[in-house]
């Protein structure tokens, strides 16, 4: 390595020359990590990421798989209503796939309109796909997909009843979320902006207060748009974030999924850090005590 010779302004203009050897350090890439004493536990299962990924809207099922290699997800949604099942063939593509994939299924009720629907739903895919996992989605109002607050609580408690592990699709309304905790809802899964918007937490106050106020697991699904708002969430100490839209429309849905993976445990790793508290007033970062005099006042 090269001998630098010390500039005047550290030696003195007077003092003998010293000379310093300059070594070089190599500079690692440090992909984000899961740890396994951080796992996203709900119903007492435990699972490794803490992202959740839709199966719509994919430009092909060759997409959708590259996608999910990528993000490693804990749970993929799949919907039965809204599979595009016009042939036997492309139904039964898409099961094999989710089964070549071996990444447990969330069945959804997404398109229900009523009681009825949702519970007919929710026992079909329980025998579709084998299993008690279910996203609850009741759907109040068309143009913004808003759920059905007024029924939400009732059909939770029904299929609670029934053996179904229920994660409801929910507003950010603290009385709702509490009522449906209080109905045995052992995680919620509250919007952060109209499904497919993209616009990322568009009431941080109310997602926030949600967070404060209870004690349940919290997945952030629908509205999030970039891998940013998914940090953003996760650093309020939200346990995890479901995404469909942002990362099929992407012009490359297996870089957007890997964007987001990591995103989502840049802020897990975050919150568990604790970030330093905001200030109105500059601060410096180096302090006076110690410092060159010349860079004193």
């Amino acid at each position: 390595m090269p001998d630098v010779e010390t500039p005047d302004l550290i030696r003195g203009r007077h003092d003998t020359p010293k000379t310093f050897t300059l070594t070089t350090c190599t500079m690692t890439s440090f992909a984000p990590t899961r740890t396994a004493n951080d796992p996203l536990v709900l119903y007492g299962k435990s699972f490794s990421s803490r992202l959740l990924l839709g199966t719509a809207r994919y430009p092909s099922p060759s997409i959708l798989q590259a996608a999910v290699e990528r993000a490693q997800p804990a749970m993929l949604t799949a919907s039965l209503r809204r599979q595009n099942l016009a042939s036997a063939d492309t139904g039964n593509r898409f099961w094999q796939l989710l089964q070549e994939l071996a990444v447990p299924v969330l069945p959804n009720t997404a398109g229900c309109h009523s009681t009825a629907e949702v519970i007919a739903t929710a026992q079909m895919a329980r025998e579709v796909f084998d299993t008690p996992w279910l996203k609850l989605e009741l759907i109040g109002d068309d143009y913004t997909l808003q759920p059905d607050t007024q029924n939400l609580v009732a059909v939770a408690s029904c299929l609670i009843k029934d053996g179904f592990k229920v994660l409801p699709y929910c507003t950010d309304d603290l009385v709702l979320c509490q009522r449906l905790v209080d109905v045995g809802c052992q995680a919620l899964m509250p919007w952060a902006a109209p499904i497919g918007t993209g616009k990322g937490p568009i009431n941080p106050y109310a997602l926030r207060t949600l967070r404060a106020r209870l004690a349940v697991p919290l997945i952030v699904d629908a509205g999030l748009g970039l891998p940013s708002h998914a940090a953003q969430v996760m650093q309020w100490g939200f346990d995890g974030v479901l995404l469909n839209t942002a990362v099929a429309l992407a012009n490359d849905p297996a870089r957007m999924a890997g964007a987001f993976a990591a995103a989502t445990q840049a802020g897990r790793d975050a919150f568990l850090a604790g970030t330093m508290a905001e200030k109105d007033a500059a601060e410096p970062s180096t302090p006076t005590l110690g410092t060159p005099f010349w860079h004193q006042a």
